[in-house]
């Protein structure tokens, strides 16, 4: 977990906290990434960046893409199943970035047991 300042720069980011994380991927785990705060803080900027190659400002997800597609690339006799989710949850409305329609809303499933909700 990490807080960064305004003024910090993507690939130091992608390098401190998510270059790790596509690491495990790569070895068979799971991970996440999620962009917290308020509207306007630059979520969405850390996460898409500016798509210039070799910017400084390239966002994790198009860095993240290019380090499991180059490894998986040179990884002989390893198959992989590569899938990803963006999602977007605002005012308690879920969207899929991804989707056709990333104006429409998910349904929120809530599971619950005795001891917790999620």
């Amino acid at each position: 977990d990490a807080v960064y300042p305004v003024d910090s720069i993507t690939e130091n980011i992608y390098a401190d906290s998510v270059f790790p994380l596509v690491e495990s991927v790569l070895e068979g785990y799971n991970a996440t990434v999620f962009a917290y705060g308020q509207t306007g803080c630059g979520k969405s900027f850390t996460m898409q960046g500016i798509n210039t190659p070799g910017s400084l400002q390239r966002g994790v997800i198009p860095r993240s893409f290019e380090h499991i597609f180059e490894a998986s690339s040179v990884a002989a006799g390893t198959k992989y199943l590569i899938r990803a989710s963006y999602l977007e949850i605002y005012n308690e409305s879920i969207r899929d970035l991804l989707g056709k329609d990333v104006k429409a809303t998910l349904d929120l499933k809530v599971i619950e047991n005795c001891f917790f909700q999620i």
